[in-house]
């Protein structure tokens, strides 16, 4: 993730501060799942999810009623 990040140009350019509170279970059960120790990795690994996530099941939904229904699906 961190690494498609990178070769898209997202971890480029200057750094911005952010504050926020997180609660620490989450912060701790997230740190433990994803392996990365450090905060400000953490967050950049989580924004860059989202960025990066596949988004297919979204784009079905909304498509839905858009193919003419004498389409031949073969099932």
């Amino acid at each position: 993730m961190i690494d498609a990040a990178r070769q898209l140009g997202l971890l480029d350019g200057e750094d911005s501060r952010i504050a926020g509170r997180i609660r620490r279970d989450l912060l701790a059960a997230a740190k433990q799942k994803s392996g990365i120790a450090s905060d400000m990795e953490l967050l950049e690994y989580a924004l860059a999810k989202v960025v990066l996530e596949d988004d297919f099941g979204t784009k079905l939904v909304h498509r839905k009623g858009r193919i003419a229904k004498d389409v031949d699906l073969e099932f």
